[in-house]
């Protein structure tokens, strides 16, 4: 997989957005705000395009933005919108199971249950947002929701989803790891947090070996998490 945008010296460019876009995403994204004031308008990615370069490679287009623009989505018409992109990790234990993440209430999607990681970020400059940079955001999305350090080499490029929205997700796989030593490490990092005054981004984990169990878990999925946990089971299967 390779990432692009024109060319690798090119600064990638947002949507242009028409005035009357402009104005309902305005109202959109306060609207979001009002209803969640942690809610912040950072530097983001998009994604703006997607396309094979060969039967082994893919081209993932992307243009910096920020985070506002997401709330164009919720604007009936809107044509400026671009998907997000995202990275995540396949944390598995050394019994098979999955490891998946519970975001806590004052996040962008509270109480969902999905797979640890994050919206990308755009480089810095003009480097490039390629594999590597990507994998490297993964792995500091791991510890900081987990606790877990793993070096971004250890982290396997598995799967490149679109969920229902149209956004892209980039999914890399993470050495196996005994589930006491995830618990601990979870458990290690709330405790530090609430030490510091900060709320956790997450309010829980949980481990799961099939689409089954994953069922039984309350609240709100990410909807490409059912299919994801199936995939991985069938090919340990």
């Amino acid at each position: 997989m390779r990432s692009a945008a024109g060319d690798a010296s090119s600064k990638p460019a947002a949507p242009r957005i028409p005035a009357d876009e402009q104005a309902a995403l305005n109202r959109a994204w306060d609207e979001a705000v009002r209803a969640n004031p942690a809610l912040f308008d950072g530097p983001a990615v998009s994604c703006a395009g997607l396309r094979r370069d060969d039967p082994d490679g893919l081209i993932i287009t992307w243009a910096r933005t920020t985070y506002r623009l997401h709330a164009l989505r919720r604007v009936p018409g809107a044509t400026a919108w671009l998907p997000s992109l995202f990275v995540n990790v396949m944390q598995p234990t050394d019994d098979g199971r999955l490891l998946v993440v519970r975001m806590s209430s004052w996040t962008a999607a509270p109480g969902r249950w999905q797979l640890p990681g994050g919206s990308a970020e755009p480089p810095e400059d003009d480097g490039l947002l390629d594999t590597a940079a990507l994998r490297r955001h993964a792995a500091r999305e791991l510890a900081e929701e987990i606790g877990a350090d793993t070096a971004p080499d250890e982290l396997t490029l598995w799967l490149v989803i679109r969920d229902e929205g149209g956004s892209v997700g980039v999914l890399f796989l993470a050495p196996s790891r005994p589930a006491p030593f995830l618990h601990e490490r979870f458990a290690d990092l709330v405790a530090s947090e609430t030490a510091l005054g900060r709320d956790p981004e997450l309010d829980g984990i949980t481990l799961v070996r099939s689409p089954a169990e994953l069922a039984r878990l309350s609240g709100p999925h990410a909807d490409y998490l059912e299919p994801v946990v199936r995939r991985y089971a069938a090919q340990r299967s």
